[in-house]
């Protein structure tokens, strides 16, 4: 009987994960409105697992619309990312990968490396990071919710709640509808392989599921926060402390099956407020003094010829001569690079007006700028601009500008590009932006190494 007892107690450690029990909350919203259909436990802290992510996956979001980093820029992997255990992407110390390879990973395979590897590609550190995640969360209204990691992994204090999940969930939803496709994948290709989605069984099985994220350690049970949607009709649902993924799930359809139920046929979209942005903490000050509207002193440096970083492969230089600025014109549309990137996000197509340089004579004029200008001094609010540096003709100024203006569409479209003559050289500008408008546009250039400063009303 010892011998027997002994040998249960053994095979009890080996007991499978859907044993585990986790206390048990749920919420159900209509996304459309937010208006709460069900709720239990809503406001119990509990573990949030991998649910975590999806705050490192808006803070990601959030740092590339400001300007933070790009898409494509190549992150170096630290000891303390690829370290990180299972679910991971095999992550190795010292590697670079592409941030939206890291992005795919956490969103669909989960990965803990490359969580990890966001948070300190925008913070500088894992702990800096999870300090912007709290931020952000009580900015949302998540007013229960503290972050102490970027991937979810149990740790003393990093605790959150149905209610403030289904809340992120949301804003997800709303804040990036451009980025939202990444969790309805099966499957991704994340740089150095093919992961498929952590959720994909709820996906395959419940119609209109295009989402969110799913979470699971033995402090928090299976977790999921899902997304579906039918016709007209949007439903969140969030689970807290399954017993196993398969019971999971089945409560979620349940839930969201409540869901359509209990909601209107037709609802106004009442989109959530887009939390302030805050980025971080001590890095701030220091954007701003660049950014700000700057004295002469701060005027770049008299220089022949200007380099500018821009999407893409940068095309031959045009011709020197004015003659052939038609030259001039294709090179910087090569060199712009404009496409669909491969994570589903769509970039607007220049306007025609953007393709043409004011005229083959770069000493001339044209009268649609006149009418731009006036329409300037009349637009409430629209006085500011983004000087991109000082040239020695105006050739020089105008093709600088274009190539920005393609490389940059997101903040320019719209604006004015206008060369400022003086005794000293040709200044190029982008002018008719509000003072916020600015500072986006030039924390923006100033993350693809584009000098550049903010001009203001006088």
């Amino acid at each position: 009987m010892g011998l027997f007892l002994i040998a249960f107690v053994w095979l009890l450690s080996f007991a499978p994960l859907q044993s585990v029990a986790a206390p048990y909350a749920a919420m159900v919203i209509d996304a459309r409105t937010g208006e709460v259909l069900h709720s239990r436990n809503a406001d119990t802290r509990l573990h949030p697992a991998s649910l975590t992510k999806m705050m490192t996956l808006y803070i990601a979001f959030e740092a590339v619309r400001n300007g933070e980093i790009e898409l494509d820029t190549q992150v170096r992997i630290t000891k303390a990312a690829a370290a990180e255990p299972p679910s991971k992407l095999g992550l190795r110390s010292g590697q670079r990968i592409a941030f939206r390879y890291l992005i795919r990973a956490a969103a669909v395979k989960s990965a803990n490396d490359a969580a990890t590897a966001i948070g300190i590609a925008i913070s500088g550190s894992e702990a800096a990071f999870a300090r912007r995640m709290t931020r952000t969360a009580k900015a949302m209204g998540m007013s229960r919710t503290t972050f102490k990691n970027a991937h979810g992994l149990t740790e003393s204090g990093h605790l959150s709640t149905a209610r403030d999940m289904t809340t992120l969930g949301r804003h997800l939803l709303y804040d990036y509808p451009q980025y939202y496709n990444l969790f309805s994948r099966q499957s991704t290709h994340a740089g150095i392989k093919t992961v498929p989605n952590t959720n994909r069984r709820l996906l395959a099985a419940y119609k209109g599921a295009d989402g969110i994220k799913t979470g699971y350690t033995r402090a928090a049970g299976f977790n999921l926060v899902a997304s579906a949607k039918r016709k007209d009709e949007r439903i969140i649902a969030t689970v807290f402390g399954g017993k196993s993924g398969a019971s999971r799930n089945a409560k979620v359809a349940e839930l969201l099956d409540m869901g359509f139920r209990r909601a209107p046929s037709r609802a106004p979209i009442r989109k959530p407020a887009r939390p302030a942005y805050a980025g971080n903490v001590g890095l701030n000050a220091q954007v701003a003094r660049l950014t700000t509207a700057p004295t002469a002193s701060l005027r770049p440096v008299l220089r022949r010829a200007a380099t500018v970083q821009v999407a893409g492969t940068v095309a031959a230089a045009a011709a020197k001569d004015e003659g052939r600025i038609q030259d001039g014109i294709a090179a910087a549309i090569a060199a712009a690079d404009i496409q669909t990137p491969d994570d589903g996000t769509v970039r607007p197509a220049p306007r025609p007006d953007d393709l043409v340089l004011a005229s083959t004579n770069p000493v001339a004029q044209p009268e649609p700028e006149r009418e731009i200008v006036t329409r300037l001094s009349t637009s409430g609010g629209h006085l500011w601009g983004v000087n991109v540096g000082r040239y020695t003709t105006r050739y020089e100024a105008e093709k600088v500008l274009l190539k920005t203006a393609l490389a940059e569409m997101t903040t320019l479209e719209g604006t004015l590009r206008k060369v400022n003559q003086s005794s000293r050289g040709f200044d190029a500008t982008f002018q008719g932006m509000t003072r916020e408008q600015a500072d986006l546009a030039c924390r923006r250039l100033q993350a693809r190494n584009v000098t550049c400063f903010m001009i203001g009303p006088s």
